[in-house]
């Protein structure tokens, strides 16, 4: 397989993941903030735009912090290029590169979400931007039916492999951003507010009911951050995303010979993240564990451009 084509792939994973993302982290805070007050709805709105690292672009674009001026920025905004217009824009341009390499499925899945935003200028109110999004969120979920129908060779798994690293960073910053930044000053940590957000959060990754059948106990957050980090289970945990990640480059590896860099990456976090458990991560600090997290998917991502040469 051409680098180039690879490289089409595993950003049309990258994309097509993060638009899903984007537009469940749009979905839960807009049904968070329909059960608060004012002020604790405009936060979750500020953290909807840190979780997405967007705070800063978003304060560079000059609209005010409302929900309204958020949510378009996160759903439609071509200034942003992490929105899910964008995305869903990038994911399509690389799907007509590579055209060659998908499916059909595939293909006309992806085209049929960029449609959807296409013609759109503004998300709307609330139900609207709830129906844009289930809309988005139905195609998305088309495309990852596509993808599971597809032969088990390169095309599948640089797409899947975009698909993880990706997933992988979303779901750490989600839970950097709510160990940090969610819930407001005054409110009681176990408190109503405080259960909403990390029932939020659950929802985000479509886990609430995963964490009933694992658990079988009332909603606590050690347990949720348990959950999200270290339960290969569930799809979108860290360690199952990091799993995930040095199983596919091992199957590339073997097809193509190419083999270096990123996978001693893959192989030493996963090594890490078996030989520790969450009263070890606590004990060093929550955040400072999913920041590394970060760090290393970043610092995958690039030994992954270097060892595939993508363009």
């Amino acid at each position: 397989m051409l680098s180039r084509t690879a490289s089409n792939l595993y950003w049309i994973g990258r994309y097509m993941e993060r638009a899903e993302f984007t537009t469940r982290l749009i979905e839960a805070t807009i049904r968070l903030s329909s059960l608060s007050g004012d002020a604790q709805a405009a936060q979750a709105w500020r953290s909807a735009l840190a979780v997405m690292g967007e705070m800063a672009a978003f304060k560079r674009w000059g609209e005010n912090f409302t929900p309204f001026n958020i949510s378009r920025y996160l759903t439609l905004a071509e200034e942003n290029p992490n929105s899910v217009r964008s995305c869903l824009h990038l994911a399509r341009s690389n799907a007509r590169a590579a055209r060659t390499a998908l499916t059909r499925e595939a293909w006309e899945a992806i085209n049929r979400a960029w449609l959807s935003v296409r013609g759109r200028s503004s998300p709307g109110g609330a139900q609207a931007t709830l129906n844009m999004v289930e809309a988005i969120k139905a195609e998305t979920r088309g495309f990852e039916g596509a993808v599971a129908r597809m032969l088990r060779k390169e095309a599948y798994w640089f797409l899947r492999l975009g698909s993880v690293i990706e997933r992988g960073d979303n779901t750490a910053r989600l839970l950097d951003v709510k160990y940090y930044l969610l819930l407001p000053r005054g409110e009681e940590v176990g408190g109503a507010l405080d259960r909403d957000q990390w029932t939020t959060i659950l929802h985000t990754v479509s886990a609430r009911t995963a964490y009933r059948h694992i658990y079988q106990d009332a909603l606590k957050p050690w347990l949720v951050a348990d959950l999200l980090v270290f339960r290969r289970e569930l799809p979108r945990s860290l360690l199952a995303s990091t799993a995930e990640a040095v199983e596919l480059l091992s199957d590339l590896g073997d097809r193509s010979g190419r083999q270096g860099e990123a996978d001693r990456l893959a192989r030493q976090r996963e090594r890490e993240m078996l030989d520790t458990d969450m009263d070890a991560v606590f004990a060093k600090g929550l955040h400072q564990f999913l920041a590394r997290f970060i760090a290393d998917s970043s610092a995958l991502d690039r030994a992954i451009a270097a060892q595939f040469r993508f363009g």
